[in-house]
This record gives C-alpha cells, structure tokens and sequence, in this order.
C-alpha cells in the first residue's frame, strides 16, 4: 500500500473515537459519594429529634456504635473506589475491618447492659419494622449511586467490589438511622439490623457484581487484555 493509503486507513479507523475523560482519583470519587450521603441527611436531619438524640449519644456503647457505624462507610466507600481500579492492591478491602470491629463491638455491648440507656425505650415489632424499612429505603440510592459511579473504572474484580460499596451504603444509612431510632440495644433489635445489613452486602456484590463485571471492557478483562 502506498503511504497516502495508509493514512486514509489510519484516518478511517480513529476518525469516529471519541475522547476518552480521565477518572478523578479514588479518594475524590470516594468524597463525592460521601458529599451525597450528607446532603441525604441534610434533607432528613429536619424530622429528627435532635434533643434525644444528645441524650442517648451519652450512653458510651451508643455514642461508639454510631461513631463505627459512620467510620465503616467513609472507609468501605474508599476501599470501593480504590478496589475499582486495576492495579490497585486488594489489601484495600481490609481498611473497613477495623471500625466495622468498633461498631459490631459497641453495638453488642448494649445487649449486655442491664439497665435502659437514657432516653430509649425498648423496640417492639412495629418499631423494628421501621428500621428494616429505613435501612433498606437509604441503602438502595445509595448503593445505586455508588454502583452507577464505580462502574466508569471497570474493576477487575467486580463482586468485591460491590460488596464493599454494600457495607458502605449500609453503614452510611445504619449512622443516619441513629437520629431516628429512639431505641435501646436488644437482641432482637440487632438481629434485624444485621441481617438486613448483611442482605444490602449481599445483594450489592451478587447485583452490583454482575453490574460492574458487564461493562464495555469486561469481555477483553476475561481474556485477560
């Protein structure tokens, strides 16, 4: 071929590309979806009881459970976007462990407390279906908004991924949940919490899984390109 043929080829095959935008860093992606996360509660934060809520943070299992809960997602949401990009180490994936420990920890303890934190009551059936349903109805914009930002890096391992972004959505909607949860630590009370805690984690790396494993890249990932 002659050199004018080749650069009509050349012209032909980058002719209709578009450029490509460069991601923002982890950590700025990470402070955006936390900056939503504040403006929810800032919607919400009107309809609290703000002067119970002061009451029952004195409690100290109280007041460290919703400092972990909080911690756990700015921690899982970076971990997120830090195991969202290829090269990044997976060690990442550990940086939750520690304040998920603190909020698990604390909350546990409440159920060994043989007198009602100040300011509480104890939950009842009603009360306890409030909070499935709190849980729930945040953690589901939140975990479709982070997907929906995650899935632009095209991880490398999309479930895990996903279930981070999970623990993240549902810690963030377990701290909102606090101003609004009049309640004292019991079992049973926990026990909803934790499994619908749990099923936001699985749902997000079983759904959101599959969501950011099926992006443009992912058929040249698995041949490993």
């Amino acid at each position: 071929m002659s050199e004018s043929v080749h650069e009509s080829l050349v012209d032909d095959l980058v002719g209709g590309l578009a450029p490509v935008r460069r991601l923002s860093p982890p950590t700025w992606r990470a402070a955006a979806w936390l900056a939503a996360v504040l403006a929810l509660a800032a919607i919400l934060m009107p309809m609290a009881d703000m002067d119970g809520l002061r009451i029952r943070l004195a409690t100290p299992d109280l007041r460290v459970a919703a400092l972990g809960a909080g911690l756990t997602a700015v921690a899982a949401a970076l971990a997120a976007f830090m195991t969202s990009v290829p090269g990044r180490s997976l060690r990442w994936a550990l940086l939750p462990l520690a304040p998920a420990a603190f909020w698990i920890g604390a909350s546990g303890l409440g159920c060994l407390r043989g007198w009602l934190a100040p300011g509480t009551t104890p939950a009842d059936g009603h009360a306890m279906g409030g909070c499935f349903a709190f849980l729930v109805g945040v953690s589901l914009p939140l975990s479709v908004l982070l997907v929906a930002m995650l899935r632009r890096a095209c991880p490398l391992h999309p479930n895990l991924t996903a279930a981070l972004g999970g623990l993240a959505a549902a810690a963030a909607a377990a701290t909102l949940l606090v101003p609004f949860h009049p309640h004292d630590a019991t079992a049973t009370d926990l026990l909803i919490h934790a499994v619908t805690v749990l099923g936001v984690i699985g749902l997000n790396g079983i759904f959101g899984g599959r969501l950011l494993g099926g992006g443009p890249d992912a058929s040249r990932r698995d041949r490993g390109g």
